[in-house]
């Protein structure tokens, strides 16, 4: 098995890799990290590659593996309920679309005035 071979691994492999050989798995699981953001749009990869440098950086500070999984996970909570998370973006685009601004407030006409010479 080639340490490069990243297609058609399950996850009985990946197991089986990181047992017996944790510098194969590190040195693939960088790899297929790195070809997936390499397959997504230009504009999108320095975003993706910021995100997985944040998750390096949470992994390396964790103590423990288990530490890691619940930093990794406060961090997807954080990104989905939190301030700016993907809730308050879907209740701020709702809220547009039922004629609301995102704040929760409502529309209101802007009129504009003729200026008056002094």
């Amino acid at each position: 098995m080639k340490t490069t071979d990243i297609a058609g691994k399950d996850f009985a492999e990946w197991v089986a890799l990181a047992e017996n050989d944790p510098a194969a798995f590190e040195k693939l699981r960088l790899a297929a990290i790195n070809a997936y953001i390499e397959s997504v749009p230009d504009e999108h990869q320095a975003r993706l590659r910021r995100l997985q440098w944040r998750i390096d950086q949470e992994r390396r500070l964790a103590r423990t593996p288990m530490a890691a999984c619940l930093r990794l996970s406060r961090m997807m909570w954080d990104s989905l309920l939190g301030r700016g998370g993907l809730r308050d973006r879907l209740d701020g685009l709702s809220g547009l679309l039922q004629g609301r601004e995102a704040d929760g407030g409502q529309r209101a006409e802007v009129l504009s005035f003729a200026r008056v010479a002094e």
